[in-house]
C-alpha cells in the first residue's frame, strides 16, 4: 500500500465482529464520545476496516459526525472487494450504504487471499497515529492489531470495557 495518504491526524478502528445487544447502547456512546476526542485532538481522518460488528458501528459513527464536522473524512480500508460476501442481507446492506458514503476506498487485494485480513489490519496501523479500539477478549484479528500497534507506538483508547463489566 502507498502511504501517501498516511498524516499525523488519522485514528484507526479494530474490534470484535460480535457486540453483546446488552453493550451496545453504552458502546455507540462511548464510541461517539471517543471520535469526538479525536477530532479535538486535530484528528481528521478516520481508517476503518470494513468488517461487520465494531467496524461496522466505528464507520456509522465518523459518518454520522462528519455532518456536525465537515472535515471528517472516513476512508475504508478493505481486505477484499468481495469482503461481504456471505454475510446477511441486512450486513451487506450496512456494508453497501458505509462503504458508498466513505470519502475513499482502499483494497488489499481485488479478491480474499489468505494474507489479505492480515495486510489490511497492518495498513489500518501503518497509516495512523491514534487506534480507537474494543476488544474483550485477547484473540484473533482485534487481538493481533491491537498488539501490532502497541509495538507501532500508536496512542491507543479502548471502549466498550465499562459497558462489558456491567453485563
Amino acid at each position: 500500500m502507498v502511504k501517501n495518504w498516511m498524516r499525523p491526524a488519522t485514528c484507526c478502528f479494530t474490534g470484535h465482529r460480535i457486540i453483546p445487544a446488552a453493550v451496545l447502547p453504552g458502546l455507540k456512546e462511548e464510541l461517539e464520545q471517543a471520535v469526538r476526542e479525536m477530532v479535538d485532538r486535530g484528528v481528521s481522518r478516520f481508517l476503518c476496516g470494513g468488517a461487520r460488528g465494531f467496524d461496522t458501528l466505528a464507520a456509522q459513527t465518523v459518518l454520522q459526525l462528519k455532518r456536525e464536522y465537515s472535515t471528517l473524512e472516513l476512508f475504508l480500508v478493505l481486505p477484499c472487494r468481495d469482503q461481504a460476501r456471505g454475510w446477511s442481507s441486512e450486513e451487506a446492506i450496512q456494508y453497501e450504504a458505509v462503504r458508498r458514503r466513505a470519502d475513499r476506498v482502499v483494497y488489499m487485494e481485488n479478491a480474499y487471499t489468505e494474507g489479505c485480513m492480515h495486510k489490511r489490519n497492518r495498513a489500518l496501523v501503518d497509516n495512523s497515529r491514534y487506534c480507537i479500539y474494543y476488544m474483550v477478549q485477547r484473540m484473533g484479528g482485534t487481538a493481533y492489531t491491537v498488539d501490532y500497534a502497541v509495538r507501532q507506538g500508536l496512542e491507543m483508547r479502548p471502549v466498550g470495557l465499562s459497558s462489558e463489566k456491567e453485563e
